[in-house]
């Protein structure tokens, strides 16, 4: 039986082994071996656009007008976005705009207030 650790982005027990990476089959995730075996239980560091270092609660601004993917909206530029959640992902911060709703946005595109 292999001894292979789960992916950690799904859960799926049935890794592989491709080099010095490990494959997910299920989503297709790749990462290192090495990591794995350290620990991986680290926790991410998520900076903004000037390099502070940014938390579950704070409050940020918009630096640069961003449009709605999908809609005609656009956030502009000065927008303080209160109370963000970091997550995982290419988006790495969950929010509420006022005006607009729920969306996710990219640490490099706010500074923290």
């Amino acid at each position: 039986m292999s001894t292979l650790p789960p992916c950690p982005k799904c859960n799926s027990e049935y890794t592989y082994e491709d080099g010095s990476q490990l494959v997910c089959p299920e989503c297709a995730h790749e990462w290192s071996a090495n990591a794995s075996e350290a620990g991986g239980d680290e926790a991410k560091v998520i900076k903004d656009a000037v390099g502070n270092l940014l938390q579950d609660g704070d409050t940020v601004s918009v630096i640069k007008d961003l449009k709605v993917k999908g809609s005609s909206l656009v956030v502009k530029v000065g927008t303080k976005v209160k109370n963000i959640r970091l997550v995982d992902g290419d988006h790495d911060i969950d929010c509420k705009i006022d005006g607009i709703g729920a969306m996710k946005l990219k640490s490099e595109f706010v500074k923290k207030v």
